[in-house]
Parts: structure tokens; sequence; C-alpha cells
């Protein structure tokens, strides 16, 4: 389609002289072309010069369609030479320039249009720049070790295309800003020669760019944004640069990296530079932090520009004034540092992009980033206009009702005061918006303390977490919200208490304080942590990130089950090269999940047993994603695994699927060697010790206590012989010894044996023949009576009862070995409890009213022992429980008070007990 099909607006001419003298000459091209370049010389002298300067070009342009034009004056670059360069990328910015307002003002070009048509044209005359001078320094023999065939890669030297270029946002009359490097790793040993021609190619590329002559300029060109500009050279090398930014880069770098991309010479070296940067831009915790540091910021420049103070239409600051572009800006760049660390897909470098970014994942309201949208897009309009007018690189509104008047025609309102009205009233609406966001409140009184709480809360002062004067501002004004919500807790001077604890715990308060006041929410959870939980609170001390999770965006989303997990941490783990860092990736990685678990347990969003499985969920996907690195990295050390490889099998309750929150893992490994003696490696071994230490590896990247702790403790005693055999089992020698040597508890223990990492085809193997051993086995005379001993083994040595829900008689660890022998009984392959004691009633081992009685003890043992470890790492003690670890245990096990609960407890397991002993007899242990 041609220009003038697409026309939707025009501009009114404010000077009507100037608007009916461009009327006349353009009069062929018909009314609608001929009212808009009139509209246009009637509003701007400079682009009325530029129409007449290029009369001729301009009459072919809008012949075509824009895009046409647009792309052959860039095209016809390409071939330049360097001394036509200059004035080459002088005429194709006149060109460019009159297009692209024209094109805005016409209604042609949306706004991201016209902004990336700028943005092109400067990538293009930098690109061309720098490898047309860099080019030159070669031919002089300057750049070591460089030849013609370098050219093309600028000799390894890049230019970061930072703010409003970066984002492909350049405004009408914007200054370019660029960070030049240079890849050192192309010089050994050269690397000052180097840097010296580069800082030569640089000064050369901004002056042609940036300086004033007879043609015109290109681009104002600014470098300050380099790292401290003001003691550095104009390009650095990238390993300078990443020093800098990680020992004392600051937020507004940060904040600048958002929008940076390589956009001349060597891209490829600026998109490995950036990818570097990553961990310094995308921090991985959500980063609140960065609100006060934004907030600051802004006052620092209203006050550096005078711009405090009531709004003014006359000389307001449409960038940087209240309600400005900046504003927009800064809100969503700001939500971008706390979230984009966590999630990739939040850090669009583009403004309107970002906030639609934000919108989807839950960070900004749909309704508040559409309206931002629009006004953003709105202010940038009124922006050009302000620019179009001289080519001025200015952002303020004309001193006088005059000027005003005349931009108001610019964008087509020929009613001033409505002009006025409107544009006064998306300033204040973009005030509004984004304001609350940044002001932090004023402290607010707390309420009425007792004495001792009173004392409590003079303490936090001596904290570690109130070194800094900037967590001890946060903290007044976030503590009279903790104390508000501490007043509605069952026994607020309990929570109080624990709460005191979590304080006492934290090492440092700034990113956990801002945290805490840009969502309330989380201190509603914390005082219920603290008012229900005090461990689980003292540990959270300890890891405060893992509340990055609660507002991630999935803290509340449905369980994503085993498989997704797995795949989730597997990615996350390849995403390092560096095996330590991959065990520390995963412990933070798990203690996030695990931490959700028990949050949503604690609050009643699951219960009992749905929180078992998913902490089994959780370890068999630890387990299967931990597995890969781990076995990669000991091939590395001693070559691939000798035969058909490993499986790692799951045994007791992860086995049947459901664990507590401090349950610890049991484990075997069973191998397959094939016959083959020794692996073919670096440092080659026999296979059996191979295998061995493979496992012992294995366990080591699960139980080493690292930065970020432990994965898991692990039991491997189930193994063939216990503690005395190997930690990992060949599969003949497993069979054999399952079929001659092993006791009755060993095959109870089959009965839950599960495949859950490692070589999924020999684990099917392993439960074919643990199917095959049931069978077997399960029939034996001796099978109730070495059940029956070892019952009362147990009892002996765990005499358990009361409050203590795993051991004692009629409890869990009693009702499971009934139900494991029920299964090893029927020979039926089911894990959990529930199936196994339905295979007893199937095969006639147990009555329905045997069944009945057993799942009640246990169903209400479990809730118990779930919600103890929730709380705590001992026996339940109703005598030390607080009242809200009191309410949460009553709700979980459905009883009105705790002597309720402990006579259905008595009830409960000495029905069950009595069950037990029926088929269990003492007797028959003799």
């Amino acid at each position: 389609m041609t220009f003038a099909s697409r026309l939707t607006r025009q501009p009114i001419p404010h000077d009507a002289d100037a608007g009916a003298e461009a009327a006349r000459a353009f009069a062929d091209l018909g009314p609608d072309l001929a009212g808009l370049l009139a509209g246009t010389a009637g509003c701007s002298p400079y682009l009325n010069g530029l129409m007449t300067r290029e009369e001729a070009w301009l009459r072919a342009a809008l012949a075509v369609a824009p895009e046409a034009a647009a792309e052959a004056e860039l095209a016809a670059l390409a071939p330049v030479v360097l001394a036509d360069l200059p004035g080459a990328l002088r005429q194709a910015k006149r060109r460019l320039a009159l297009l692209t307002a024209l094109a805005d003002l016409g209604g042609v070009w949306p706004l991201e249009t016209v902004t990336g048509t700028l943005t092109r044209l400067a990538d293009t005359a930098v690109d061309l720049a720098m490898k047309a001078l860099v080019g030159e320094e070669i031919r002089r023999g300057k750049l070591p070790g460089q030849g013609p065939d370098d050219v093309a890669a600028a000799g390894g030297m890049v230019a970061l295309a930072m703010g409003k270029m970066g984002a492909a946002e350049l405004n009408y009359s914007s200054d370019i800003d660029l960070i030049c490097l240079f890849d050192e790793t192309r010089y050994p040993g050269e690397e000052q020669d180097a840097r010296a021609a580069f800082i030569r190619v640089t000064r050369k590329m901004a002056a042609m760019l940036s300086d004033m002559t007879g043609e015109g300029y290109v681009f104002r060109t600014d470098l300050r944004l380099r790292p401290d500009a003001s003691v550095t050279p104009v390009c650095l090398s990238m390993a300078a640069a990443e020093t800098y930014y990680e020992s004392v880069g600051r937020t507004w770098e940060r904040a600048a990296y958002i929008k940076a991309r390589p956009c001349g010479g060597d891209l490829a070296a600026g998109d490995r530079f950036l990818k570097v940067l990553t961990p310094f831009v995308w921090r991985r915790h959500l980063d609140f932090a960065a609100i006060q540091d934004t907030y600051d910021m802004r006052l620092r420049i209203r006050d550096h520009k005078g711009l405090a103070g009531p709004v003014a239409i006359e000389g307001h600051n449409m960038k940087l004034g209240i309600g400005g572009i900046r504003e927009i800006e800064f809100f969503t760049q700001t939500r971008q540092l706390i979230a984009g660390g966590r999630d990739p897909s939040l850090r669009d470098r583009t403004t309107v992009g970002g906030l639609a970014a934000l919108a989807a994942k839950g960070w900004v309201p749909e309704a508040t980033a559409a309206e931002l949208t629009d006004l953003y897009r709105a202010h940038r309009e009124v922006e050009h206009r302000l620019q179009m007018v001289q080519d001025a690189q200015t952002h303020l509104m004309p001193a006088t009702p005059e000027g005003v008047d005349r931009i108001a025609r610019f964008c087509g309102e020929g009613d001033t005061a409505r002009f006025r009205d409107a544009l006064r009233g998306r300033i204040d609406r973009v005030a509004e918006l984004t304001e609350g966001f940044f002001a932090p409140g004023e402290a607010e009184a707390g309420p009425e303390l007792t004495p001792r709480m009173a004392e409590i809360v003079e303490g936090w002062r001596a904290y570690p977490a109130m070194r800094s004067q900037r967590a001890v501002q946060i903290f007044r004004r976030l503590r009279p919200q903790l104390l508000r919500r501490l007043m509605r807790a069952a026994n607020p001077e309990e929570a109080l208490v624990a709460l005191d604890g979590f304080l006492a715990g934290l090492p440092a308060g700034v990113q956990l304080f801002s945290l805490f006041e840009a969502n309330p929410q989380l201190v509603d959870l914390i005082v219920d942590i603290a008012g229900t939980a005090p461990a689980l609170a003292r540990h959270l001390a300890r890891n405060s990130s893992v509340l990055d999770a609660v507002i991630g965006g999935a803290f509340f989303a449905p369980w994503p089950g085993t498989a997704t997990l797995a795949a989730d941490l597997a990615a996350k783990l390849a995403e390092t090269a560096d095996y330590e860092k991959k065990l520390d990736v995963a412990r933070v990685w798990r203690r996030e999940w695990h931490f959700r678990i028990g949050v949503h347990h604690l609050r009643g969003l699951i219960d009992a047993f749905e929180a078992g499985k998913q902490y089994a969920d959780l370890a068999e996907a630890v387990l299967a994603a931990i597995w890969t690195p781990v076995a990669a990295e000991f091939a590395r050390k001693h070559g691939p695994m000798p035969g058909r490889g490993a499986v790692v099998v799951g045994m007791g309750s992860l086995g049947a699927g459901r664990l507590s929150a401090g349950s610890d893992l049991d484990l075997i490994v069973i191998c397959d060697a094939q016959g083959v003696e020794a692996s073919e490696g670096p440092r080659p071994l026999a296979s059996r010790a191979y295998y061995a230490r493979l496992t012992q590896a294995l366990v080591t990247a699960l139980t080493a206590p690292m930065a970020a702790g432990r994965l898991y403790e692990v039991d491997m005693r189930l193994r063939p012989s216990g503690r005395q055999g190997p930690v990992a089992t060949a599969l003949a020698a497993f069979a054999d010894y399952q079929q001659t040597e092993a006791w009755t508890w060993e095959h109870l223990a089959l009965t839950r044996a599960r495949p859950v990492a490692g070589n999924m085809d020999l684990g099917a193997e392993v439960e074919a023949l643990r199917r095959d051993l049931l069978a077997a086995k399960g029939q034996g005379a001796r099978v109730i009576p070495d059940v029956a001993g070892m019952r009362a083994r147990l009892a002996a040595a765990k005499p358990g009862g009361g409050w203590e829900a795993k051991a004692g008689p009629g409890h869990i660890m009693d009702i499971e070995l009934l139900a494991q022998t029920a299964a090893l009984r029927a020979a039926n392959p089911a894990r959990r409890l529930e199936a196994q004691l339905r295979a007893g009633v199937r095969s006639g081992f147990l009555s329905r009213e045997d069944e009945g009685a057993l799942l009640a003890a246990y169903r209400l043992l479990w809730r118990l022992q779930a919600g103890t470890r929730l709380l705590s790492e001992t026996v339940l003690d109703p005598d030390t429980l607080g009242e809200g670890g009191r309410a949460f245990i009553l709700r979980e096990c459905g009883a009105a008070d705790m002597a309720e609960l402990a006579a259905m407890l008595d009830r409960l397991t000495a029905a069950a007990a009595a069950v037990i002993d029926g088929h269990l007899p003492v007797e028959a242990a003799a």
C-alpha cells in the first residue's frame, strides 16, 4: 500500500503562511498528502527545511510504501567507502528523519515502527562506521594479528546499544548510548596495543556520528554509560568490564542492561559478554530492594533537574517530570529486575513488551499494564512533536502558551484547552499508577504491647539484620504491620517469641524487609509460621530466599508431579557447567519446593496424605535429575559405566511414595557390568570398585553439607548384608542373595522397593525379580514366626506409644509390618500401605474388620506424624506445643482438644494392636 492510502490523521498548521506555501508546492501530490505536508511545514521549521532540501527524493518516497523507501535508503549505505561514509550517513539521516516524521504524523506507522526505523538507522550507522574504522586500523597494521578477513567481526570489537537504542525505542531526536568493548582473548600478550587501536576507533566513530557539519549530523553519541566513565577509556576489554560489574556494579547499571544488546561490530562476542553478565543483571532472588534504589534515584533526578513541585503544562518535562515517560520505564524495569532473575520470560527489552510480560505473569494487573501502555505511547508522541519542531533534544513542553498551542496543533488538536486538559489528565494518571509503587509510606503507629513484648521488640535493634541504616529505615515502616498481624495470633506473645527467633537468625535484612514491604501477604505467612511452627520459622530465617518462590508465580498452582519436577530441575542443572554449582542449584531448588509443600500443609491447602505424596514426588525428582550429573562427573574421571549401568531403588517410605517433612531416603543401588571387568577412562576402575565409588558419589551429592545445606540424609542399610555388604550390588548377586540368603525382614523390605533413577530398563528387570521373589518367599513356614520375632525385637528396642506416632503397639511401624506381611503372603506387588492391606483382605489373610481397624489407626497416626514433623524434629509434646501448633495438629487430626485426641489415639491404637496381636502372636515368635 502506498503512503497516501494509509493516512489516518494530520497536524494542523500553526504557521498558516508556511503551511500554505507547502500546500502549493506539493499540490500535485493530491489533497491528502498536500494536507499532511502543509500541517507539518506549518508546525516544524526543521521538517519544512528538510522537505525543501530533499524534495525530489521525498516525492519518489511518497509514491511507494514507506517500508520500501526506508529499506532502499538503508541498503544504499552498505557499499559506501570510509571517505564517503560521513556524508552518506548524514544524507540517510535527513531522509529517514523526514520519512519517519511524516509516517508518524500521518498515522501511517505506529510508535514501534517509527522508533524501530530510527533504531535501525542507528544500528547501521554504528556498524558501518566501526567496521570501516577498524579496517583502517588493520590496513595500517595497528591491530596485532588481524587481517582483512577480520574486518567483518570488527577485530573483536563490539558496541552495545543501551537505553532506548537497545530497546529499539529511539525518539525522534535521541542521542545514542553506547558501551564499546573488545574481546581481549583475541590479543594474548598484545592487549595494550589492541586497546589503543580500539580507543582510536571509538573516538573517530563518535565524531563521525556526532559532529555537526554542513550536511547535518547522524546521531549524538554518548559513551558515559560505560563502567566508571570518569576514569576509564572509551573502549574497554570485556574482562575489565566484567570485573567492574561483579565488584561494584550498581542497581541503575543493572537496569540499564535490561535493554542492552549488541548493535555493531562483533555481535557474537557481544552476545557472549551479555550472557556472562546475566547473574549481575538478573539476580536469582526476588530483588525487592531495587524498589528503594529506584525510588532514591528518581528523587535525585528530580532534585538535580529541579522537577519537584506542582505540575504545570508550560515547561513540564515529559521524560523526567512527575507522571513522565521515565516513571513508566522505571515502573516496568524495576519489576523486571525484581522477578526477571527467576523468570526469563520477563526480560523483554521494550517498555511495552515488558509491561505485557509482567501482566501475563501476574506481576502487574492486566488493566494497569494496558493503561500504562496507552499512556506511554501518548507521551512518546508528544515527546516526538516537541523534538520535531527544531530537531532539538528536548523533553520540555514549551514555556509559553503560544508554544503549547503549536504542540497542540502538531498533535492534530485544534482546541488547545482540550489538549491541555487531556495532557494533564495523562500526566496525573501516570503519577497515580506509578507513585504508590515507588514511594514508601511513613511508619505508622503500632499496637499497644505488654511490657514483655515491648522488651522483645526493643531487642531487635541489636540483631545482625539491623546492621545497615537502610535496613533499619525499611523495618521501621514494616514493624507496625508485623505487630498488628501478630496481635491476631492465637497467643500473640508466644507468636512474638517465635518471630523474635526468626529475626534473630537473619544474617541480613534489606532484601527480606523490602520483600515484606512490597508483599504484605508474606507478613501474614511469616506470622502464621512463627505462631504455628517456631522451628520452621527458625529454619526459614537461615533460608529466607525460599520466600521468593511464594510470589514467584507458581507457588499456589496445582502440583506438577514427578516427571515435570525432574525435567525442571534437570534443565536448571544443565544451565551450569560446574559440578559443585550444580549441587548447590539442586539444593536451592529442592528447598523451595520442600518449603512450598510445608506451607500448603500448614495452611490446610493439602492434607497430610497429599503432603506425604508430594514429599515423595520431590525426592524422586531430585534423584532422577541429580543422577545424570553425578554419573557424568564420575565418567569424566573414570570412563563410562561398564556394561548396562545401574539403577537406584527407593526402599521404605520412599518406595511406598509417602514421606514426611523430615524423612531420610532408604536407597539401594543395583548394577550390571555384564562381565566387563573394568571401565575405560583416564583413571579406569575395576567394575565392582567403579559402581561402589559411583554410589558413594551419589550419596555424597545428596548428603554433603554445602552453602545451601543438604539435599537428603541417606540410609543404605537395606542393601544385601546391611552395613557389611557392598554399597552397590550386582544384579546377579542381588538375585542370588535374595533367593538363598536373605532373611524374611529383607523380603518384607522388597514389598516397598521401587526403581526411581538410573537405567530404568535395568529397573524393569529388578521389578520383575521383585515380583518373582514375593511369589517364591511369601508362603514359607517361617514367615509368620520371623515377623513376630522381628516385631518383638522392635517393641523392645523402641517401645514408643503415647504421642509417638511411629513406634509402639498399634502404631505406624507396627501397622506397616503387618501390611508388608500381608503383601508378602499374598505375593502382591502393592507398595502403598492401603493397597497392601487390601491385598491381605483379598487373600484371606485379613478380614474387612481387621482392615478397618488398621486403617483407622494408621490414618490418625499418619496425620499426627506428618503434622508433628512439620512443626519439629522431636516427638509431639503437648505441654511445649504453642497454641498455633496445637490448633494445627487438632485440625489435622479432627479433634476438639488434646484430651480428645489422646483418647482417640489410645482407642484406635489399642484396636490396631489387637488385630496385629491376632496375626503375629508372641508365641509364634518362640
